[in-house]
């Protein structure tokens, strides 16, 4: 088997598009889950990049800390690339991972000019270990130990589970510290839920996924929504229309009664819970589980195996339904497409709305070996105009003095204007930053932590002199 990438990322916001990050932590391991190597980088903030003072708290990060950085944000991205290109072939394993940081980590490369998708191409695949934890507790129960909320649900916080769970990672919400608390918990459910461990690698893969999904005649899942896990024994009906989504059908609904309806009441009966109809996102890392695990959910217990087969082949084999069930979806896609939103998508947020091209991507390579005084030329070569302007902000940010005047000019004057902006943006801006200070302050001084409010004065400090250099762009 491949090795493992545990990964964890510290950053200034909580957007993946207009955030940036501010540390990152990786460790690769062996299939034994021993440790091979490590990465841990910190770096400076970009100009023109307003933390969340909620974050940087979180994070224990100020300002300070991060200007006396020796790295560049793009100089510490270089070093990750170049180092998981050096570690190889690998499943990448985070903790919230496939939500947060895989999306955070490929804006990241693709507005530095780097491929975004080196998790999930060329062998490499990945996964996550808070859905894993959910699935080991949720068939193995007490696999994991974990805090209690005040509503009894389980709790699935990193900072809280590793102590308990006997790991000792150092800080909390420093980067490597999570990375080492998110390989213990993983050690943990190998060890105690060896199964469903198993079971994880075989939906690494989304095309694999997809096939056991559509081959199997019934499966175990399990979905997690309000604060518990939830079982499901399904059987696959059709792929999503636009996302390619397996679209299944829970077990515990007798099929007739939907078979013979009219597609009004199918369309109508589809929209009504429970669902019948459930989405099963193969991408993101399910754990599908043997068909015999129905006998821990007594709902399905009481149905029983052979009832839950004999609902399993009628599905299978009735392909109008299919084809309905498919349809149906497909008029949601549209009526949906009807009311998206008409605001000009920035480049920044555009990943997903085209992929770049092979030729581009071979000239992203030589813009990275070239010096600096080369790169200019480099950028003209690109037939994406995004990756033309995403060239020249990396210039803005660190060699200013190779832009031409214009350009200097139309990059610095569109950041203060960002920055300065008073109207509710997708970014965050100095107004928004001054006014969650204020509300900040006031919460830590009620509660008497100083160490917080130390910070929250640098942050302020960091805004305030943003504020003088943009003001007069």
């Amino acid at each position: 088997m491949a090795n493992y990438v545990f990964y964890d990322f510290e950053t200034s916001s909580s957007n993946i598009y207009w955030g940036q990050i501010i540390q990152i932590g990786a460790i690769l391991t062996n299939d034994n889950l021993d440790e091979l190597d490590r990465f841990d980088a910190r770096c400076r903030l970009n100009p023109g990049i307003i933390p969340e003072a909620s974050a940087l708290i979180v994070n224990k990060t100020s300002p300070v800390m991060l200007k006396q950085s020796n790295l560049s944000h793009y100089e510490m991205v270089r070093q990750f690339v170049e180092t998981l290109k050096r570690w190889g072939k690998a499943t990448y394993i985070g903790f919230n991972s496939i939500e947060f940081d895989e999306n955070f980590l490929r804006s990241t490369l693709f507005q530095t000019l780097e491929y975004p998708y080196i998790t999930s191409t060329n062998g490499s695949n990945r996964g996550d270990v808070l859905g894993l934890a959910r699935a080991a507790n949720f068939y193995y129960p007490d696999t994991l130990k974990n805090p209690i909320n005040e509503k009894g649900n389980a709790v699935y916080k990193l900072d809280q589970m590793a102590p308990l769970n006997g790991i000792e990672h150092g800080d909390a919400h420093n980067a490597i510290g999570d990375v080492v608390a998110t390989l213990g918990i993983a050690k943990i459910i190998a060890n105690k839920a060896p199964n469903v461990w198993k079971a994880s690698h075989l939906t690494l893969d989304k095309n694999i996924a997809l096939e056991i999904i559509k081959n199997e005649k019934l499966f175990c899942t399990n979905e997690y929504f309000y604060g518990k896990s939830r079982p499901y024994v399904q059987t696959f009906v059709c792929e999503h229309p636009k996302f390619s989504w397996p679209l299944c059908y829970d077990l515990r609904h007798d099929p007739l009664q939907y078979f013979d309806l009219s597609f009004d009441d199918l369309t109508a009966a589809m929209k009504k819970q429970p669902k019948f109809i459930r989405t099963v996102r193969h991408n993101k890392h399910p754990i599908l589980m043997n068909p015999s695990y129905y006998e821990k959910f007594d709902e399905y217990k009481m149905i029983g195996l052979k009832k839950l087969e004999a609902r399993a082949k009628l599905v299978k084999e009735n392909k109008e339904f299919a084809e309905r069930v498919s349809t149906i979806k497909a008029i949601e896609v549209q009526e949906k497409d009807q009311f998206k939103s008409q605001e000009d998508i920035y480049p920044e947020e555009s990943i997903y709305e085209k992929f770049t091209s092979a030729e581009d991507n071979n000239i992203m390579s030589k813009f990275h070996s070239v010096p600096w005084s080369e790169k200019l030329s480099i950028l003209s070569k690109f037939k994406d105009k995004r990756l033309q302007y995403f060239g020249k902000k990396l210039l803005y940010i660190e060699r200013p003095e190779i832009l031409s005047k214009s350009d200097y000019d139309l990059i610095h004057k569109d950041v203060a204007k960002k920055l300065l902006s008073t109207n509710n943006e997708k970014w965050n801006t100095i107004p928004r930053t001054y006014s969650e200070i204020d509300t900040l302050r006031a919460k830590y001084e009620r509660e008497e932590q100083p160490e917080k409010l130390k910070i929250l004065d640098d942050i302020n400090a960091y805004v305030e002199d943003l504020e003088k250099v943009y003001s007069s762009a």
